[in-house]
């Protein structure tokens, strides 16, 4: 069950390459950096993105979080991708993309490979990053009206996992436990194991707090609420004059999957995509009254006319790229995982 896709990013792109046209020479470098590193991040979120759906998207015993950011008592925390599940165990997934390999020591140091300089260099835990994501999390489920059995109010159990590509090389110690990190196409198996191994006192305690596919996703839609889209003012971060670039703080998009509902406010970006226009027609009647819809074989299109179907055919336009439908509400985007590229292409009718 998807209640909320990644916040659309292209925003953040479009102002650097902006910024990047009338940056100084020593601007541009780190522009430059920046622009790569945003790339790759999402490039390895939609990855993984794409799998979680895949595994979990249909799930009614699993909901699935994206993108999720919150400000908690002044602390922050970005959270890539979200697992609960009925029995209120939380997998908590920060996503890592490496160009070349990661390399952990018996110490639980992390290291990754620099292919320019030829050699491992130290970077941040993300172990240590996700249990401060995780702490921030707990504090964001305190405050939420949880369910309550017998008098008691149930409690979420959060457990901590990254992810890394499928293709990505992992040099792992002997001795250090490395288990929580997993390569992306690894996740529902390690899911699965997770489960079959609960003890006897993890099982009862997760079936006392099992809930309803309706009440999780209440619990969901209660959580999604605190999203707070972040902000990025680059011109103020990379020294960029009032004169050489006027680009305001950039605010991410969010992509919200959810039912209307009458206390929910949603947030959306000052810069609406435009609505595009329809290029497609019903492949028997030519008729454009279509919509977008979801069969047995993926998302098609569904002639209002004579109420026949028509494939829907997508392209980043770079042969070998592997493109996915993503639905937002009403809204249909064309996202390719290879360039990290996500274009609004069709938008279903009232």
């Amino acid at each position: 069950m998807i209640i909320k896709n990644a916040d659309d990013k292209s925003s953040l792109i479009q102002q650097l390459e902006a910024q990047l046209n009338s940056a100084a020479s020593e601007q541009k470098n780190k522009i430059t950096q920046e622009l790569r590193n945003i790339r790759a991040g999402i490039k390895g979120e939609q990855e993984a993105a794409y799998l979680i759906d895949f595994d979990f998207g249909k799930s009614q015993n699993t909901l699935v979080i994206h993108d999720l950011r919150l400000e908690i008592d002044g602390r922050v925390a970005q959270i890539d991708h979200l697992l609960i599940n009925r029995t209120l165990n939380i997998f908590v997934l920060e996503t890592k993309h490496f160009h070349a390999g990661l390399k952990i020591t018996e110490d639980g140091e992390f290291m990754s490979w620099n292919a320019f300089r030829k050699c491992f260099e130290g970077m941040s835990s993300p172990f240590a990053q996700n249990e401060r994501h995780i702490a921030v999390l707990s504090d964001a489920l305190a405050r939420i009206d949880m369910p309550s059995k017998v008098g008691l109010r149930l409690s979420p159990v959060c457990h901590s996992y990254v992810l890394v590509s499928s293709k990505a090389r992992i040099d792992r110690p002997k001795m250090f436990d490395t288990s929580r990190i997993i390569k992306s196409d690894m996740l529902a198996a390690t899911v699965e194991r997770f489960f079959d191994k609960a003890g006897v006192f993890e099982v009862v305690g997760s079936l006392a707090r099992c809930l309803s596919a309706e009440t999780l996703e209440k619990v969901g839609q209660t959580l999604l609420r605190m999203h707070r889209p972040a902000k990025f003012d680059y011109a103020a971060k990379f020294g960029i004059q009032p004169g050489q670039q006027s680009a305001q703080p950039e605010t991410i998009a969010p992509s919200v999957m959810t039912k209307p509902e009458p206390t929910t406010q949603t947030i959306v970006s000052s810069e609406k995509p435009a609505e595009p226009a329809n290029p497609y027609a019903c492949r028997e009647c030519k008729n454009t009254n279509i919509s977008v819809q979801y069969g047995k074989y993926g998302y098609y299109f569904k002639c209002g006319e004579c109420d026949s179907n028509t494939p829907i055919k997508i392209s980043c336009g770079k042969s070998g790229h592997k493109e996915r439908i993503r639905k937002d509400g009403l809204k249909f985007f064309r996202e390719c995982s290879d360039c990290g590229s996500s274009e609004l292409f069709f938008a279903n009718q009232l």
